[in-house]
């Protein structure tokens, strides 16, 4: 197995991945991204994530990846936060975890980044006892906050922000 860093001709394999995170999760209508959200996002004009991917080099097959993306602490600065760390199910418990895990490590150090983060759920004891074991802290205090799609729409901004925003907005 080698890790290397995620190319766009890697996206379908990817989507795969993690259309089977979110059945581990028990949440696979959860998964409303599509092959093109993520070429345009990880690969368009303005990229917002990058990735490493665990891959069979004989088959070419994409057996795990680590998606991550820069993110902004007001207290320290650079940080990068590991959206999602898969490896597939027959897979797991091999180390390609802690390979994936280690890549991005290496590219918070590399870009300078002061802290690294992630979330994992309560009960995924499995991941739960791989971050114990790196030294990670599992901070218990922080609430994670999360505002839908369908919520994001019915929000009633203040109209002169919205103003604002859409006129200013790239998008």
């Amino acid at each position: 197995m080698q890790i290397r860093r995620g190319r766009e001709a890697d996206l379908p394999q990817v989507l795969a991945l993690i259309k089977e995170l979110a059945e581990y999760e028990r949440a696979p209508q959860e998964v409303t991204n599509t092959l093109a959200d993520m070429q345009r996002d990880g690969f368009g004009p303005d990229p917002i994530f990058k990735f490493f991917v665990a891959e069979e080099e004989t088959a070419g097959t994409i057996v795990g990846i680590a998606l991550y993306y820069t993110a902004y602490s007001t207290w320290k600065g650079r940080m990068l936060y590991l959206e999602d760390l898969v490896v597939t199910e027959q897979l797991r418990g091999t180390g390609l975890g802690k390979r994936l895990f280690d890549a991005v490590v290496a590219e918070a150090r590399h870009t300078g980044a002061y802290r690294m983060r992630w979330q994992v759920l309560e009960w995924n004891e499995p991941a739960i006892g791989f971050y114990r074991k790196v030294g990670a802290e599992l901070d218990p205090e922080w609430f994670n906050g999360t505002l839908s799609y369908e919520q994001l729409q019915a929000y009633s901004c203040d109209a002169t922000i919205e103003a604002l925003v859409r006129a200013s907005s790239p998008y």
